[in-house]
């Protein structure tokens, strides 16, 4: 495909522009754009003019301020490339410029939907991010929840409009959800961002809406986002990572005083507390896109030169070779949903069930070309090697528990039994009181010498959604979150980890971290936004009342609290110390959890289902091993590595 044809793809469907072509395109070799977007005052109107361009970038030095795709360029060569691609895009019709006074008296410029005249406490100022003032008609956040809802249907109308009150424009298209609208905070921080893993249950959420396009301009964005300069301190990481946030910010535009510009501000890991990147941020796109194109039908989108090419920077990324030893990918503390320190640095399971499922889904959408061969060689390789050592390593129940405190340390030969030679002493007291006879669950964290036995809620949940777990394990999961319902559910669906580090332990590996107290936030607290992630896990195996249960109990209390982050205590019955309100995810997982469990079969567009000829190698290696010996029937082929 030439560059030109290349450019007029990653237009078509997304805005009605008039184009004309320059013969620089052709000349470019490498599919290089940038987005430039302003608004400019005209007689009370705003103007929207976006520039899109191809061209090779052969010395980053000129360009003062370059910062790839869809950046703005503010160097001396933008004035003579007066002959890139062009597209005009009118305003649409809802978006006005309204001034509206701020809560230390100054005006603010904000652009958004016309909305009726309303007394100034019930006008809610737009945020800098872009996203629509959060007040649309309705009532303040405050004022609609000043009396408890309880029909849910009531409900679930108050979480769509708060969720649509969350969206987030750029050049007059929606791109995303804000991480939270909680007005009532004196500072933002960066909630008042779009962030990719945030987003993934509101992505969700639309697609079950049948409001597709949100979640195809967020895909495409944050795709260009990809290829953008990360630096931090002269080190820049891999290509095909994906930033863990973005900011849509209107800024002057340069030599006008009247006219303001949008701009996207990403964030890979470098302004973010712990300077950690989002290595979960590109394995949530990759499903993401692989939900969209199974919800709304439209492929187009998944075979698009630039999404494939994305797609396999990210695959590299993730299977690139290294010292490792194991086929888990090893990762530093807080770069996933635990983004603190939580001693969850190494393989934790959450990256690992992602990591599974993005595969899966990667290599479903994949082109067949002869160039893909070794990538896809690769991908079937780690997928075989990933659910052994996932399955056999890293499952614990009472008969796996009373094996490990059985088991002989320094063992030196290929044979061993105790592989990673875990010391016996490591098994914790509460593990030994607290395991069912019933049940199990994959353990969070696997290093030589050291098994981290805490469960971990969305890394068991995924493993399920993923088949990384087998079947048996899969309702093990389900079988031990019912038995241990007081302890992971109680008073609020569903603690992100079990138990909280506490006392020394808790000095030792957080730091002292004032944020993750025990029963805090990460450290044992209780995240709603998990409901659907237990949703789509019951509704795989068939036990949809166990997630029916967890939202009845949710729903007692969300409407009535203002949707928080988080909740704190062991029952998670006081509403987090830290926690923001009109918590983005909290809303959108709800609504995603009712979504589906009205709509069962939409569940699919999630789940991986076990391929049958990984579940053949997986058997041969098992029937090679003398000390276990497994079947499965009904598979005949194969899996070759």
């Amino acid at each position: 495909m030439g560059a030109s044809e290349a450019a007029l793809q990653l237009l078509s469907g997304e805005l009605s522009c008039q184009v004309r072509t320059s013969s620089i395109l052709v000349k470019s070799n490498s599919l290089l754009c940038y987005e430039h977007c302003f608004k400019s005052k005209n007689h009370g109107n705003l103007r929207y003019k976006q520039i899109e361009g191809l061209s090779k970038l052969r010395n980053s030095s000129r360009l003062n301020a370059f910062r790839g795709l869809h950046s703005v360029f503010r160097g001396k060569k933008l004035h003579n490339w007066s002959n890139l691609l062009i597209s005009n895009c009118r305003q649409p019709e809802r978006v006005s410029e309204t001034i509206i006074k701020g809560g230390n008296g100054k005006s603010m410029h904000t652009v958004g939907p016309k909305i009726p005249n309303h007394s100034p406490d019930e006008q809610i100022m737009k945020q800098e991010n872009g996203s629509r003032p959060f007040s649309e008609g309705f009532k303040t956040a405050a004022a609609v929840n000043s009396k408890p809802r309880t029909n849910a249907d009531s409900i679930e109308d108050e979480a769509w409009h708060f969720l649509r009150a969350a969206m987030v424009y750029y050049c007059g298209n929606p791109v995303g959800t804000i991480a939270a609208n909680d007005l009532s905070e004196a500072t933002m921080l960066n909630y008042d961002q779009v962030f990719i893993r945030d987003f993934i249950p509101s992505g969700i959420a639309f697609l079950l809406k049948g409001e597709y396009d949100i979640v195809r301009n967020f895909i495409l964005h944050t795709l260009q986002l990809q290829s953008w300069e990360k630096t931090m301190d002269c080190y820049s990481p891999g290509q095909g990572l994906m930033p863990a946030s973005f900011k849509v910010r209107t800024v002057p535009l340069d030599n006008d005083e009247s006219a303001t510009e949008d701009v996207l501000d990403p964030d890979f890991g470098e302004a973010a507390i712990g300077r950690v990147a989002p290595v979960d941020s590109g394995l949530w796109w990759i499903i993401l896109l692989r939900a969209y194109g199974k919800c709304s039908g439209d492929l187009s989108l998944q075979e698009r030169v630039d999404v494939q090419t994305g797609t396999k920077m990210v695959l590299k990324l993730c299977l690139a070779d290294g010292f490792d030893m194991f086929p888990t990918l090893l990762v530093t503390d807080g770069s996933c949903m635990i983004d603190r320190r939580m001693g969850i640095h190494g393989h934790p399971l959450e990256i690992q069930a992602l990591y599974y499922s993005a595969l899966l889904c990667a290599r479903e959408m994949l082109a067949p070309e002869e160039a893909s061969t070794d990538l896809v060689r690769a991908l079937n390789n780690r997928l075989l090697a990933l659910s052994f050592h996932i399955r056999e390593y890293y499952w614990i129940d009472v008969k796996k528990l009373n094996e490990i405190y059985r088991y002989k340390t320094e063992e030196y030969s290929y044979d061993a039994i105790n592989k990673f030679n875990i010391y016996p002493d490591q098994i914790p007291p509460w593990l030994v009181e607290w395991m069912p006879s019933e049940g199990g669950y994959l353990i969070g964290n696997l290093q030589p010498a050291h098994m981290d036995f805490r469960f971990f809620s969305l890394g068991n949940l995924w493993s399920i959604v993923s088949s990384l777990a087998n079947i048996d394990q899969s309702h093990a999961i389900l079988d031990l979150i019912e038995a241990k319902w007081e302890d992971l559910v109680a008073d609020m669906p569903l603690k992100i980890c079990y138990p909280a580090l506490e006392g020394q332990e808790w000095r030792i590996i957080t730091g002292g971290d004032p944020k993750n107290t025990p029963w805090s936030y990460h450290n044992g607290g209780s995240w709603p936004t998990l409901l659907w992630q237990l949703t789509v896990a019951c509704i795989k195996m068939k036990r949809p009342e166990i997630a029916e249960k967890a939202i009845k109990i949710a729903e007692r209390r969300l409407t009535r609290d203002r949707w928080p982050e988080y909740y704190d205590t062991k029952r998670g019955g006081f509403i987090g110390k830290q926690a923001r309100l009109f918590q983005t995810w909290t809303i959108a997982g709800y609504l995603v959890a009712k979504l589906l469990i009205a709509n069962p079969e939409a569940a699919k567009m999630l789940i991986n289902v076990e391929d049958t000829e990984l579940l053949s190698a997986f058997s041969s290696i098992l029937s090679s091993n003398p000390r276990r010996k497994r079947s499965r029937k009904g598979v005949k082929q194969s899996f070759i590595i």
